[in-house]
């Protein structure tokens, strides 16, 4: 046998019915006239042995009826008979066959018999029960056509007529193609023509637009067979066809529906999901179809539309599109646009119901609503738009938008099978839209959180240069729980900062925004490394507790480790400390790597109390820093010893500027996509030229407070900023006399210029100052203050044997004239404020 079609499970039935029949030609007496090759395989007999004699050689003898004679009058009453039976083989073997006898009617009313018979026992469907079997078997309409060698019709059945519209007088002694014209008749007549020259059955199923339907074109299926008389010689062939229409209209809508089931939902992304619905759409379904989703969902921002929206002009944002014409001519809009929707349409109904809007004839007259939307009305005639559906995409009682279905080569309108399979399909699709809705409403908030949180510029000022990674092992969400910091400190110094918090996703990264913020805090208190991490690990502590006693559960280990490093561009020394994280790489400008020995210490939230060591280094100028995290280093294949190793020699490249070599030490991460959060940062240290710094050592009295105004001011000169010399000289005199009245041994002074310039005295006392408040009567009390509306900012920090009291001024342009509450008036001669007599505390003293 061959076959020129593929059969689908949905029509298996009738396929084997046509593929594997016997079929035999009787005459109105029951005499066989008529034999083919199947035949002879089923039964054994071979065309000579039964044409021209009685059918009851192989049908049953008895049963339905006594004689074949008398069973061909029941037949001729009933118009036909179909069931299952048993026959005989020519070996005496009994078959059990579907038997089926269709009555053919030829010129003047004669009457010819055609007999199919099919070996149930050679079907195997499984567990399918033998009523539905015969059902599938003998129920269906089947057509019959006889032609003779010059493929005229000699023979036909009544079914014929209601297959393809055409009479039996009209059919009869002609040629398929001479009532049928087209390209698909004269393929039929074509394979006819290779049955009758090779006697081979053959199977084909097709599609033909008939007169009774113009609109539609119906599907048939048909199996051709060579007719042999009892020499063998071919008499004809007869057509057996079956209109498959319904049944293969139903398979394409469960193969629709069987692909929304896998297709749709694998991804979270908004605008793919709606592609793939509109894809999935076209062609089974429509022609044309455009996915409108309200404007927010794509981007998660914002509430859905719901139903009974009365909005004026609602905007959506086409998402999905899909055509069977490159290049979708039939869109006015390209994914991603912006796609209006008029009072006036069809869209806005279905936004105010919440329900389909099914117009099966479409533009078909004047004055509808596609005349208030050019846009569409020039699409609609230009690619002859036809029938239009627009489903609602609705989920959890919210509306995401509409899906619009349009038909433009396919003739037949859209019916409410239609609608109701395109409404099946949007349901099936709105629950993993919503779905990704939600996961991009998610993933906006995440990655907002994740720019607000990471720094958006790094700045090391005159002390370093900056460059940095950051690799989220989340690389959908984009988030994750390491962080990294410059920050900038007081006298021209810079932390460096790497964390590390367990865990991935956003949890984590809210979790390091919290860090990171305590980080900052304690910078700004100008903490040394080691006291630094050990306020931190009290902070950690203290997180976990509170989070433990709002969820009513134990507190829970948070686990966090952190590199703090705090590097001096005058002294060009570098104090670190770390909290359970790799050590730094340090490569001096020569490609030297090192790995400095710092004390691991325990991660932060451990509770241990252990206390947390510095180290303090000395570097040359141009020597590169590495901060990093785990994930960099440390795989689940290699130790994190390997690790460190392989990041020194991608670092070790001394020309190379930082951004080149970051993308190089991240390029050697094994694998596509890193299994841990990976952080890196690159700085690149700088010194500060001793010219740049000027430094004094004055002796404990009041005559220092003089010297420290000229020596200041002196110095302002020999740098070209004497625009800065009136608000320096208070400064230096408010800092120096607090020294002097409220320490004991020197007093140390130290100009900076830098980004700015930076005012530090030095003193013996651990005591920082403080800003107070004088009321308005007093006479003291004021320096501080004054010394806060003179600089840019200013504060203390602890060091050895003491503290630096500092104060920073911007170097663009002079300190603003901001007067001190009650101070006196300003004069001519000192265009300063001039505070009032020093008397006690922290107050100013005038002395010259």
């Amino acid at each position: 046998m061959t076959s020129t079609d593929v059969v689908t499970q949905g029509d298996r039935a009738s396929a084997i019915e046509r593929s594997d029949s016997a079929i035999a030609m009787l005459d109105d007496q029951g005499t066989v006239v008529g034999w083919t090759r199947a035949a002879e395989r089923l039964v054994g007999y071979s065309a000579a042995d039964v044409v021209g004699r009685s059918a009851a050689i192989v049908l049953p003898s008895a049963g339905t009826a006594p004689t074949v004679s008398a069973f061909v009058e029941r037949c001729r009453a009933q118009n036909g008979w179909s069931g299952t039976t048993a026959v005989c083989h020519q070996d005496g073997r009994v078959l059990n066959v579907s038997l089926r006898i269709s009555m053919l009617r030829g010129r003047h009313g004669a009457v010819r018999w055609l007999v199919s018979l099919t070996d149930i026992g050679k079907l195997s469907w499984g567990a399918m029960s033998e009523s539905v079997r015969e059902s599938l078997l003998a129920r269906t309409p089947i057509g019959v056509v006889v032609r003779d060698p010059q493929l005229r019709c000699t023979w036909v059945d009544d079914t014929m007529e209601h297959h393809d519209g055409v009479p039996r007088e009209r059919r009869l002694g002609r040629r398929f193609t001479e009532v049928l014209p087209g390209a698909k008749s004269e393929e039929l007549e074509a394979m006819m023509r290779q049955v009758l020259k090779t006697g081979t059955t053959r199977v084909q199923e097709y599609r033909l637009g008939l007169p009774r339907a113009p609109h539609r074109e119906h599907s048939f299926a048909v199996s051709i067979f060579c007719l042999q008389d009892a020499d063998g010689r071919v008499l004809g062939v007869c057509v057996i066809s079956i209109d498959v229409t319904e049944s293969r209209r139903a398979r394409e809508r469960l193969t629709i529906l069987s692909e929304a089931s896998t297709r749709l939902g694998r991804s979270l992304d908004v605008m793919r999901t709606s592609q793939e619905l509109a894809e999935l759409a076209v062609p089974l379904l429509a022609d044309y179809v455009a996915v409108d989703l309200e404007q927010s969902v794509p981007f998660g921002e914002g509430p859905p539309v719901h139903v009974g929206s009365t909005g004026e002009r609602l905007v959506f944002r086409r998402a999905g599109l899909a055509s069977i014409h490159q290049g979708v001519p039939e869109s006015p809009w390209a994914r991603g646009e912006p796609v209006l929707v008029r009072p006036a349409s069809p869209f806005m109904d279905v936004l105010r119901t919440g329900r389909s809007h099914l117009e099966p004839f479409l533009g078909g007259a004047p004055g509808t609503w596609i005349d208030e939307d050019p846009a569409r009305a020039r699409k609609i005639h230009e690619n002859g738009m036809h029938s239009l559906m627009v489903v609602p995409i609705r989920a959890r009682r919210a509306l995401l938008g509409v899906v619009v279905f349009i038909r433009t080569e396919d003739p037949g309108p859209f019916q409410e099978v239609d609608l109701l399979l395109a409404e099946e399909l949007v349901s099936r699709a709105a629950l993993s839209l919503d779905n990704a809705r939600q996961y991009a409403r998610e993933h906006t908030a995440a990655l907002a959180l994740q720019r607000t949180l990471l720094p958006h510029r790094l700045s090391g000022g005159t002390a370093v240069e900056t460059a940095s990674r950051y690799l989220p092992a989340d690389m959908e969400n984009g988030v994750g729980g390491d962080w990294f910091d410059v920050i900038p400190l007081s006298g021209a110094r810079v932390a460096l900062v790497v964390g590390d918090v367990v865990g991935h996703g956003i949890n984590a990264a809210a979790n390091m925004g919290r860090l990171r913020t305590a980080v900052h805090t304690l910078a700004d208190m100008e903490l040394p490394p080691g006291e630094l991490l050990a306020h931190l690990d009290d902070t950690v502590q203290r997180l976990a507790e509170e989070d433990a006693d709002s969820s009513d559960q134990p507190p829970a280990v948070v686990g966090a480790t952190c590199l703090y490093a705090v590097y001096d561009p005058v002294t060009r020394r570098c104090a670190m400390a770390g909290a359970g994280h790799p050590p730094p790489v340090i490569i001096d400008p020569q490609g030297t790597v090192t790995f400095p020995d710092l004390p691991t210490g325990t991660p932060l939230g451990m509770g241990l109390g252990v206390p947390f060591e510095s180290v303090e280094l000395e570097l040359p100028e141009g020597s590169l820093l590495a901060l990093y995290t785990d994930g960099l280093v440390e795989t689940r294949d290699q130790d994190i010893d390997v690790g460190m190793r392989r990041l020194g020699t991608a670092l070790s490249q001394p020309g190379r500027s930082l951004e080149d070599l970051c993308a190089r030490a991240t390029e050697t991460l094994p694998g596509e996509a890193p299994s841990d959060d990976v952080t890196l940062l690159l700085v690149r240290t700088r010194s500060l030229s001793p010219a740049r710094v000027a430094s004094w050592t004055l002796p404990s009295d009041q005559s220092s407070v003089r010297s420290a105004r000229h020596l200041a001011a002196r110095q302002l000169t020999a740098w070209g900023l004497e625009r800065l010399e009136d608000p320096t000289k208070l400064i230096v005199s408010e800092l120096v006399t607090n020294a002097v009245r409220h320490a004991t041994g020197p007093v140390g002074l130290r100009l900076i210029q830098h980004q700015v310039l930076t005012c530090e005295v030095t003193d013996a006392s651990v005591c920082s100052p403080r800003l107070l408040r004088a009321g308005s009567a007093d006479e003291s009390g004021r320096g501080l203050l004054l010394v806060a509306q003179l600089s840019r900012r200013w504060g203390s920090r602890s060091v050895a044997g003491g503290k630096v009291v500092w104060a920073e001024e911007d170097l663009a342009s002079v300190a603003s004239r901001t007067r001190v509450p009650g101070a006196p008036p300003e004069t001519e001669d000192h265009p300063f404020p001039v505070p009032p007599t020093r008397a006690s505390g922290t107050r100013v003293d005038r002395q010259e």
